[in-house]
Formats: C-alpha cells, structure tokens, sequence
C-alpha cells in the first residue's frame, strides 16, 4: 500500500523486538573537493542496498561556488523531505490509510553573516515542511499522522535534538 512493503517492516519490527540492537544502523557518505574550475565543487559516491549513485554539490555564485548543482542546504532540505514524507506514508500504510497525493515541501530561512565571518546569527533561523495531502481520510486522522509523522521522522529528530558532532582531521 502507497509503494510501502509492510511485510518487510514487520518483518524489521519483529527482529528488532527479538534483538533491540538489530534497530541500530551506521550510515556514512565520503566525497571530495574538486579543485578544478568550471565543475561541482564536491562529489561522493553513495552506496545503497541495490547499487549507487554519484551526488555532486556546488556552492551558488555568492558563495563562492558556480551554482553548476544543487548546494549542500538544498540536499539538507532534499533528506529532510524524503525522510518525513517516507515516515508520513509508512505510517498511513501502518494504519490501513490509502493515499493519492502527497507533496512535501521543505524551506528553510538562513542567514549567512556567520557564514561569511560578521556576524553572530544563528545561520538557520527555521526550517518549515508542508504537506499537500490527498486522501479519501478524514482530516482529523490526517493530523493525527501528520503528529505521529513528526515524532518519528529521523530527519525531524536530527532537526529538533541535540546530536553530538565529532569532526577529525586524518
């Protein structure tokens, strides 16, 4: 139902009841710097369980980049609005809720004087994800998964708790 294998999230539910550490998962991306003028600026090969995919970023002109693809804070955004509209379908597939539509919009507000060294403003000031919704579900039953949906949406956790970072030069 709505492109989810709920028999394989059963299935997930089951192992992970039977073995919490089975819930546990390590994810990572490792790219680099292109040097070379006229080219996105950075690419990472991301491998995935049925193959790869070869990203690349790049800074737009004020930022120094060429604005050649899209800049790290629209993949942020990207990440954010795939994870919160997987986490919105499950969930209605979970409780039997058949969707026609779902559109994910994900926009944030920045402001980059820290960014560029003169200032002290929080960089991102808000991150704001709208959902256009179609379904033959009451409104009521919408919201109520559109709640749950922020609760358990890992991309909302990273977002709204804080996460310990480790950076390290090698």
């Amino acid at each position: 139902m709505n492109n989810i294998n709920l028999e394989a999230i059963k299935k997930f539910m089951e192992e992970v009841q039977k073995n919490p550490e089975a819930a546990k998962k390590t994810k990572s991306i490792s790219g680099e710097w292109n040097f070379e003028q006229g080219n996105p600026q950075f690419t990472a090969e991301i491998k995935f369980q049925s193959g790869s995919a070869v990203i690349e970023a790049d800074s737009p002109q004020f930022m120094g980049g060429a604005g050649l693809k899209p800049d790290p804070i629209q993949y942020c955004l990207f990440g954010l609005a795939a994870c919160y509209a997987s986490t919105f379908v499950s969930i209605c597939a979970e409780k039997g809720i058949e969707l026609s539509k779902l559109k994910v919009t994900a926009e944030n507000k920045t402001n980059l004087t820290k960014s560029l060294g003169l200032g002290e403003e929080p960089i991102v000031e808000k991150v704001k994800l709208s959902l256009e919704v179609e379904s033959d579900a009451d409104k009521e039953k919408i919201n109520e998964i559109e709640k749950f949906a922020r609760e358990r949406c890992p991309g909302v956790y990273c977002l709204t708790n804080p996460i310990k970072l480790i950076t390290e030069l090698k």
